[in-house]
């Protein structure tokens, strides 16, 4: 496969990705934010939202003060913000029409009609009307063009390409987005009642676990409250949970070592380190270390394998 058809596969599936990982945190600021808080602590929420997609300088010198329709209004149809919803599903797009002959005519014309769509319902006043429909449209069609690429293409290099690209993304998200939410929700709630604890963190907790689409899987795994430790279990270390850590990397590795080359050894040794650090890694030990350290540091891993992956098989023919 040409190098230029494997970026351009590898790249439409991390923007379709990024678009869902974006409107499912989008969609439990928007949910937290309807809940009885301070004025102060909803900004800082929000302010958290920009914070996961390193966007707050972007964003501060465009609008200043952050408020809830601002923050919104940038991450999702903001064109200039190459990491808004609608640039990421223009992007997708594009990496799918310079690869046509490569995707099936089903897979083309899901991502073509996302396109058209997303532009129609922002002209239409969607996300003022009602943001949560909005995200959950945006959901739909990220799952839709997953099911279309696995219910249509051949399993060749092209498909494995597109998985690739998958799971590299949503590892790389579900890691921000635990990161981010455990360290807001440990601040806000540091030092409050305990009784008010409680009942706030629950509805917070259940957002975070909402975002994942892991509320009724917690509930059939630990079939108890809703405990910080065992979310950042299941979330990372939990291989039957789709978007954990652990799950995304097996994926990772599966994918990569289908399509594996002379140059792409040291790429494998860095995935399968990590894969090795989660299949044996035990929650008690990551918080006894600090969970907000950990999780920088499988950032930093995860970017590493991108830019192996890059070398090894996206750079210029």
């Amino acid at each position: 496969m040409l190098c230029r058809t494997a970026d351009h596969l590898f790249w439409m599936s991390r923007y379709m990705e990024r678009a869902e990982n974006t409107a499912r945190m989008l969609n439990v600021g928007y949910e937290t934010s309807l809940l009885p808080q301070s004025a102060a602590v909803a900004q800082t929420n929000w302010q958290g939202m920009l914070s996961i997609s390193e966007l707050i300088p972007d964003y501060q010198a465009k609008h200043g003060e952050i408020t809830a329709r601002n923050v919104l209004q940038f991450m999702v149809a903001d064109e200039s913000n190459p990491a808004s919803i609608l640039s990421c599903l223009r992007a997708a797009r594009e990496n799918a029409r310079a690869v046509r002959g490569s995707l099936t005519t089903e897979a083309w014309e899901m991502q073509n009609q996302t396109w058209l769509e997303v532009n129609r319902l922002l002209r239409s006043g969607q996300l003022e009307a009602d943001p949560g429909q909005f995200f959950e449209w945006v959901r739909f069609r990220s799952h839709l063009s997953r099911g279309v690429t696995l219910g249509t293409m051949l399993a060749d290099e092209s498909l494995h390409f597109l998985r690739l690209g998958t799971f590299l993304e949503r590892a790389d998200n579900t890691a921000r987005l635990l990161d981010a939410k455990f360290h807001a929700l440990d601040s806000e709630f540091h030092g409050t009642e305990n009784g008010r604890d409680q009942e706030y963190d629950f509805y917070h907790w259940s957002a975070l676990l909402g975002s994942f689409s892991a509320f009724e899987i917690y509930r059939k795994v630990y079939r108890d409250v809703i405990r910080p430790e065992r979310v950042a279990e299941l979330l990372i270390l939990n291989p039957s949970m789709p978007r954990s850590l652990l799950a995304c990397m097996l994926k990772v590795r599966q994918n990569l070592d289908r399509v594996a080359n002379s140059q792409s050894q040291e790429t494998q040794r860095l995935v399968g380190r990590l894969l090795a650090d989660l299949q044996y890694g035990r929650i008690d030990e990551i918080l006894d270390t600090g969970l907000h350290a950990y999780l920088t540091q499988i950032l930093e891993r995860i970017n590493d394998i991108g830019v192996g992956i890059g070398r090894d098989f996206l750079a210029a023919d």
